[in-house]
């Protein structure tokens, strides 16, 4: 996809993996409008040149907002970027199921709501696209983080599904499959970490190449064990 010209909405785009998506599509010459809660970093993102939106994605209301907000404007290219992680681990002490909820919402009920509204719209586009960014936890999971994890996978398997409904359209479903990535939601982690920048630019690539799947950094090598022994990638990933 050339991506000069194209209107991007990127949620999740004040920090983290989207804040640099949205810096590296911008000089790539697309228009982006970015999402986030922040409004400190929103309003940063409107001094830097992007329509900002202001948007809590762990309810119904935060699409609807998104959608008012874009109006009935074209849109080439739609990326669910934003995430949330929970802390879910009965080893340390009983779950909030609320704050699962949150997390199951913002990362799997949010996106199907965007998609579901505005392929219409970009099937009347030559060219468009749908990035899902999900996670190497979609192929197997970590013991400490099995709502995210369960998200993320669903996420996937939407994305799979989809991808052959659309398979006749001018829409190109791309599903990213980031590794550990230095952002806040992982700085308690103490294991080695990418840095935002090459995850984003391995995206913004996949989705100029039109690849179904980016396996970001080391997911490479996940990707290739879970190919040739799915119980051995569950075990060592159970570990983290």
């Amino acid at each position: 996809m050339e991506l000069t010209g194209k209107r991007v909405l990127l949620t999740g785009g004040t920090a983290g993996i989207g804040e640099q998506m949205a810096h590296q599509l911008k000089v790539k010459g697309a228009e982006v409008i970015v999402t986030g809660r922040s409004l400190k970093r929103l309003e940063a993102k409107r001094k830097a040149g992007f329509e900002a939106i202001e948007a809590d994605l762990h309810t119904p209301l935060g699409a609807e907002r998104i959608l008012q907000a874009l109006g009935d404007r074209e849109l080439d290219v739609l990326v669910n970027n934003a995430g949330q992680g929970v802390d879910h681990d009965f080893r340390e002490k009983v779950p909030d199921a609320d704050a699962a909820d949150d997390c199951i919402y913002a990362n799997l009920n949010t996106p199907i709501r965007l998609i579901t509204a505005l392929v219409p719209r970009l099937k009347q586009r030559p060219e468009a696209a749908i990035v899902n960014v999900t996670s190497g936890l979609a192929i197997a999971p970590r013991a400490g983080g099995p709502v995210y994890c369960a998200t993320k996978a669903a996420l996937r398997s939407y994305t799979q599904a989809i991808r052959a409904q659309l398979a006749d359209t001018s829409i190109a479903v791309i599903e990213a499959l980031p590794p550990v990535v230095d952002t806040q939601m992982t700085a308690g982690r103490t294991n080695r970490k990418m840095a935002p920048e090459e995850c984003a630019r391995q995206i913004v690539q996949a989705l100029e190449k039109g690849q179904d799947e980016a396996n970001v950094g080391m997911v490479k090598v996940l990707k290739a064990v879970h190919s040739s022994s799915p119980a051995l990638a569950r075990n060592i990933m159970l570990r983290f």
